[in-house]
């Protein structure tokens, strides 16, 4: 069900719509409103909703409406009518009772059926679609219409397609400020990360429909990748929560990586994956392997300072099997309030050629863990849990957070438990 809402009345029924709206103005205030040209006006001057004006009812104001009921925009329209007077000025009401009969929109003509409209509205959820028309290799178009025909007869959806000169997370931020029951979701895993920081630390769910290349973020907390599934997830109404942290004071919802991982991700163009999908991560990290050097770092936990020559380190909140580098302890723990710190050591006496199977070596060794969920036993990867650490290096190193490149070491992190809640498959006992 669309989220905008139309309004109209005739001159001697203004009032009484001005009257109306501002009784309701709570509840209004979550939906988008149009309004005929005069009506409009009066709502803005009286109110302090934002009312879209469209042309004055007798120059065809009324029609725009039903255009737009025809288009399936509007969730119902309030027409309040006097039928003791008209006149050739007056916007008569047939039309628009027609085409909300044929497309089974809901028409309040007086006070009363207005009343019964919006409190059955009040009953409906609000969900901001945050939507990426640009992510994955699929048809955009194809997946916006699926994904509308399996929610909306349960969800009023309101669709908010990303734009390049503006944050999904801003979105996502004017979306929970303007009132809403619950934001989803859909993109590439840099649309959903950057959705759920907005989202954390917040009473409203976050529903996920991943549409990327990895969809990274759904694998590792267990949600559905299909696209069908994840909007029934959405449906059914489950939650779960889930840790999220902070690097350097900015959220940080998937994991961190300095060194190889960071030198990795940079490596793989946008063109690359594009070209190969997963593969181009793959085959960044072969090559980056032969040109990885061995840095100095100081890992703070507690106050404690420990020190090590090594290639990599990771530290996350959440990952999937496939963020390899994340799994010493064989699984990634997304609600222990804990961070995972993996870290990929130097003996200190391999070299040149040796150095470089020594971290093939230890990529396998990790890999293997993902695949049983246990902790890796190479003596070259030290693996670690802690709620806040501190990560110094020398030289200094490149940091990648949630698959962007954010700057150099020293960074900082912190794990907040439970920061965020998912709307996730319902989990039989």
């Amino acid at each position: 069900m669309p989220t905008m809402l139309a309004l109209t009345a005739h001159d001697s029924q203004k009032a009484a719509l001005v009257k109306f709206v501002k009784e309701y103005a709570a509840l209004l205030s979550r939906y988008q409103l149009i309004a005929t040209g005069a009506t409009g006006d009066r709502l803005a001057q009286s109110t302090d909703l934002s009312v879209e004006s469209l042309l004055p009812g007798a120059m065809g104001g009324d029609i725009q409406i039903a255009a737009r009921v025809a288009e399936n925009q509007i969730a119902a329209v309030i027409f309040l009518t006097d039928s003791l007077y008209s006149n050739h000025a007056t916007t008569d009401v047939t039309t628009m009772l027609r085409v909300c009969q044929l497309h089974n929109v809901p028409l309040a003509t007086n006070l009363a059926t207005a009343r019964a409209v919006i409190l059955s509205l009040a009953k409906s959820r609000i969900a901001h679609l945050i939507f990426n028309p640009i992510s994955g290799q699929g048809n955009p178009n194809q997946d916006l219409k699926l994904i509308r025909q399996i929610l909306e007869p349960q969800i009023q959806v309101q669709v908010v397609f990303t734009e390049a000169d503006v944050s999904p997370g801003q979105q996502a931020h004017e979306a929970i400020s303007a009132g809403t029951d619950l934001i989803i979701a859909s993109g590439g895993d840099g649309t959903v990360s950057a959705v759920a920081e907005a989202v954390m630390q917040t009473d409203v769910p976050l529903g996920i429909i991943p549409r990327g290349t990895a969809n990274a973020f759904s694998v590792a907390l267990g949600l559905p990748t299909n696209l069908r599934a994840a909007c029934e997830t959405i449906l059914a109404g489950a939650t779960k929560q889930v840790d999220v942290a902070y690097c350097n004071g900015a959220p940080m919802v998937l994991l961190a990586g300095i060194g190889f991982e960071a030198e990795t991700v940079e490596r793989a163009s946008r063109e690359m994956k594009n070209r190969l999908g997963m593969l181009a991560y793959i085959i960044a990290g072969v090559q980056q392997i032969a040109d990885q050097q061995i840095f100095e770092a100081e890992i703070e936990i507690d106050g404690q300072v420990s020190k090590f020559e090594c290639s990599a380190i990771t530290v996350a909140n959440a990952a999937p099997p496939t963020s390899v580098m994340a799994q010493g302890f064989g699984e990634v723990i997304s609600d222990d309030g804990l961070l995972d710190v993996t870290i990929g050591l130097s003996s200190g006496e391999a070299q040149g050629i040796a150095a470089r199977f020594q971290g093939v070596g230890a990529i396998a060794e990790l890999f293997a863990a993902a695949l049983v969920k246990r902790p890796t036993q190479n003596e070259d990867i030290l693996s670690l849990r802690a709620p806040a650490i501190k990560v110094t290096t020398h030289p200094p190193q490149k940091v990648v957070v949630d698959g962007e490149i954010i700057g150099t070491t020293p960074v900082e992190f912190e794990c907040i438990p439970q920061g965020l809640t998912v709307l996730s498959p319902i989990v039989s006992v």
